[in-house]
């Protein structure tokens, strides 16, 4: 009788041992539990630490409470400028409500990436690519507000969404930096120009100095001769007064005329000139005509003298008919 006790006691206690194995669970620290009884959900959310349920009746399901860092996959899509791009981000999300997210949606995890996705294309639809190159503050808070709101219904939240890059096609990499470059060499000549107006107005002033004092730019002209000697080189330049060039043109100009008698004023030269008479010209007696020779028939014609190319020659005059006698004076 005792033996069948003590056998009854120990198997007892290894039914008890068993059910106890079977029946504790612990729950992290990170972690939710969300008891299922018998398909239906418990009234109460387990917390961290040791915990019991009923084996084969209750269905013990740990729930993640961490922020999950999911990065969502490249999405391509054309920009409200007519540009194509891809655009890759990473989502930041935690769950609030365990219970939720066990019963109102098979897989967030999943929910929340093809969230993310679907986002991520409409929000490249509605900005332009300036606004996603530089302007990604704005779109990431746009971003998280468009999955923010049917996550909540989830038990999830979603803590934080970031555009990690933005690829661009190769054509117009290389239009953005032609654009760039333009816009660097239009800033370039402005500082230049407004550096050649300063010192323009700084040599007008210096000019305006040394007009004062000429000795100035005589000692302004050495010391640019300094300076050009000090190089190591061989050839020296001079520069020549435009002063002096001036000087020899107005001399050159002007004729020396010799000096008069006392009391008498020189006229000009022109004036001279005009005043003086010419002498009379000789008149040259007239040409007398040749003799006419006459030509035989057998002597032929002799061509012009010169080699035709000249001008013609003045042609012989006609020789002098006499009249004929009336016929009265014939009879």
């Amino acid at each position: 009788m005792v033996q069948e006790l003590v056998t009854a006691g120990v198997a007892v206690g290894c039914a008890g041992v068993v059910y106890f194995m079977a029946a504790a669970r612990v729950i992290k620290q990170y972690e939710r539990g969300v008891v299922l009884r018998l398909g239906r959900l418990a009234s109460a959310v387990r917390e961290p630490g040791f915990t019991m349920i009923i084996p084969g009746i209750d269905r013990l399901r740990k729930v993640n409470m961490q922020i999950v860092t999911l990065p969502v996959p490249a999405q391509e899509g054309i920009t409200r400028d007519n540009v194509t791009v891809r655009v890759d981000a990473v989502v930041y999300f935690k769950v609030v409500d365990a219970a939720d997210a066990i019963v109102r949606v098979e897989d967030y995890r999943f929910a929340v990436s093809q969230m993310a996705q679907t986002s991520l294309r409409s929000i490249i639809g509605k900005s332009e690519l300036d606004d996603l190159l530089s302007n990604r503050e704005k779109l990431n808070q746009g971003l998280e507000l468009m999955m923010d709101s049917p996550a909540i219904g989830w038990g999830v939240t979603v803590d934080r969404v970031e555009i990690k890059d933005v690829s661009l096609p190769e054509t117009m990499k290389r239009s953005m930096a032609r654009q760039a470059e333009a816009t660097r060499d239009r800033r370039a000549r402005v500082i230049n120009a407004d550096a050649e107006l300063q010192a323009s107005k700084k040599l007008a002033e210096a000019a305006a100095a040394m007009s004062d004092q000429p000795a100035a730019l005589q000692l302004r002209l050495l010391q640019t001769v300094v300076a050009v000697a000090a190089e190591k080189n061989s050839t020296l330049v001079l520069p020549f007064p435009v002063e002096l060039l001036r000087f020899l043109e107005r001399s050159g100009t002007q004729t020396p005329v010799p000096p008069g008698p006392a009391g008498t004023e020189v006229p000009p030269a022109g004036a001279a000139a005009a005043q003086q008479p010419r002498p009379p010209v000789a008149p040259q007696p007239p040409e007398e005509p040749a003799p006419e020779h006459p030509r035989s028939a057998d002597e032929p014609l002799r061509p012009p003298a010169g080699d035709g190319t000249g001008p013609a020659s003045e042609p012989a005059p006609a020789p002098v008919l006499e009249p004929l006698p009336e016929a009265e004076e014939l009879t």
